[in-house]
């Protein structure tokens, strides 16, 4: 079942991937291996998670302002997420997206908490949509 769902394009861009959803902020900065693409963050629910590839839909960042350098080294290091959605954006993770050319959008239809893990997804930065394919939860 695909679903065109629309929001606020961020950062221009095409990408697609599976999607890994979090209901909880994302802190870059000590949160994320720039290294591995890994979540470190002690306690976060998706500590251990590769985010490298995927579409990372979230609430919103956390942390410091130095969260997109990290960003941009997880791109220079090939470990960047394919795509970024958040319910919104605030400029730590814009600016992030913005200079390491990571597809972004924020202000979905629908709440992220309805978003499933391992959908398939194409975000469009530049319209603000993206094409889900599968069910909703």
């Amino acid at each position: 079942m695909f679903l065109l769902i629309r929001g606020r394009g961020i950062s221009g861009g095409q990408r697609s991937g599976p999607l890994l959803v979090s209901l909880v902020p994302i802190s870059f900065l000590s949160g994320v291996d720039p290294e591995s693409g890994i979540i470190v963050e002690k306690g976060h629910p998706l500590q251990g998670e590769r985010i490298s590839g995927k579409v990372l839909a979230f609430p919103f960042g956390k942390g410091s302002t130095v969260g997109s350098y990290v960003l941009y080294a997880l791109s220079q290091n090939g470990h960047a997420p394919a795509a970024i959605i958040n319910a919104e954006a605030e400029p730590i993770i814009a600016t992030g997206a913005i200079i390491s050319r990571i597809p972004m959008i924020d202000r979905i239809e629908i709440p992220i908490n309805r978003l499933k893990s391992g959908v398939h997804v194409m975000v469009n930065g530049d319209t603000g949509e993206m094409m889900y394919d599968g069910e909703l939860v």
